[in-house]
């Protein structure tokens, strides 16, 4: 639960009107992420967003982390038919094959960039010089849908097997995990990160 009680503080727009969008808001949109099973949640969670609200997201977290192991890459790469057919069986999750596979396949890719770069986290940090980019938005509507460095890390992750990772999939992966501040600046949170 949020500390801090709706309408008491400014949040962004997208964060105000349901409890758990404003706990998101208030304790993870934007903080900086360098913990690589935590960037492969955003990830996935981020890939099962594409088409829906990110409060359907939310409202399935819980069952995702259960349903997907925690969000272990290593145990997700080795699903084979049957776990994805009882995972396209359960509805506490979002049931799209494509996105189930594609998390599958995502944990191999995810796991290879791993050897390659040492971790995820220093391939991934490399798209914003390896630093949180402050933008400086006044409305929610000035905030991009894409960037010229979305585009690249889309480029660069399809480039090593990954799958729905658009550009516009790759700027909301951006947000959640801090590489860019899109907090508004009437928001509380803006200036605590």
């Amino acid at each position: 639960m949020s500390d801090i009680p709706e309408g008491a503080i400014v949040r962004c727009d997208w964060a105000v009107g349901h409890r758990l969008l404003a706990e998101y808001h208030d304790r993870e949109w934007g903080v900086p992420v360098h913990d690589d099973r935590k960037l492969f949640e955003f990830l996935v969670l981020d890939a099962f967003q594409a088409g829906l609200s990110w409060l359907t997201i939310l409202k399935k977290r819980e069952n995702f982390r259960k349903n997907f192991d925690g969000f272990d890459p290593e145990r997700i790469c080795r699903y084979g038919e049957d776990k994805i057919a009882r995972l396209l069986q359960d509805p506490g999750i979002i049931r799209n094959r494509l996105k189930v596979e594609s998390t599958v396949g995502n944990a191999r890719s995810f796991l290879r960039v791993q050897e390659e770069f040492g971790s995820f986290d220093r391939y991934i940090w490399q798209f914003t010089g390896g630093r949180t980019r402050v933008n400086s938005f006044h409305s929610q509507s000035q905030v991009p849908a894409k960037t010229r460095q979305s585009e690249a890390m889309s480029r660069s992750l399809k480039k090593r097997g990954f799958r729905f990772v658009g550009p516009t999939i790759c700027y909301a992966f951006m947000q959640a995990a801090g590489m860019v501040n899109d907090h508004v600046t009437g928001c509380f949170r803006y200036r605590k990160l």
